[in-house]
């Protein structure tokens, strides 16, 4: 199997962190998003919505959703457990996940991508030319400084973000953090419960994949 990855997307950050934590290692294909390799119609044949990351198996199957990805994983390399060790485990670490990617990575990628210069007509990942819309944008910052202080909430009484215990949720929030730094949308200072937790993970070296 090989991962197709891209250097600058958070979303396949995500894989490789979790690939790290793991301790595993698997081929990799780095697209340029820059350059547009995504729409080459090789890899638009692996995956239509021309998104990263995709995992092709050596079935010729491709999974092309982040969370699928490391569930696939996770089954194959079960320890250490970063999806949960139960079914109640697995089910609350899957809301957080869900509640992050939505508050969080998708509120980031609303400010980002409609408010960036250069990516007109790139409002969304995929194949679609969409506009940007300025509205949206702010609605996207709103949602942002909504999403850090729930965090920072939730972090004033866990030490992770699902407990006592490092999951892909802190992996997702990590990345929502730095994604966040990227679109000049840094949690504010007197977050503390965030700033310590953000400490602890990204001092973590699967941080650098």
């Amino acid at each position: 199997m090989k991962l197709y990855d891209a250097a600058v997307a958070p979303s396949p950050r995500r894989v490789r962190i979790f690939l790290a934590e793991k301790g595993l290692a698997i081929p990799m294909v780095r697209l340029d998003l820059r350059a547009g390799e995504q729409f080459e119609p090789e890899f638009r044949a692996l995956n239509p919505q021309c998104t990263v990351p995709v995992l092709e198996l050596d079935s010729g199957a491709a999974i092309t959703d982040v969370i699928a990805i490391c569930r696939y994983l996770e089954e194959l390399h079960p320890a250490p457990p970063l999806m949960g060790r139960d079914a109640e485990e697995r089910a609350l670490i899957e809301c957080w996940i869900r509640r992050i990617e939505w508050d969080g990575l998708y509120a980031l990628q609303e400010a980002f991508r409609n408010g960036t210069p250069g990516l007109e007509r790139r409002a969304l990942p995929g194949p679609l030319p969409l506009e940007q819309i300025p509205a949206l944008a702010e609605r996207g910052r709103l949602r942002v400084a909504h999403y850090f202080a729930w965090l920072d909430a939730r972090l004033a009484e866990h030490a992770f973000v699902c407990g006592p215990d490092f999951s892909i949720a802190d992996i997702t929030a990590m990345v929502s953090v730095d994604f966040a730094a990227r679109a000049k949308l840094d949690p504010p200072n007197h977050l503390h419960h965030l700033k310590r937790w953000y400490g602890e993970v990204s001092s973590r070296p699967s941080a650098k994949a």
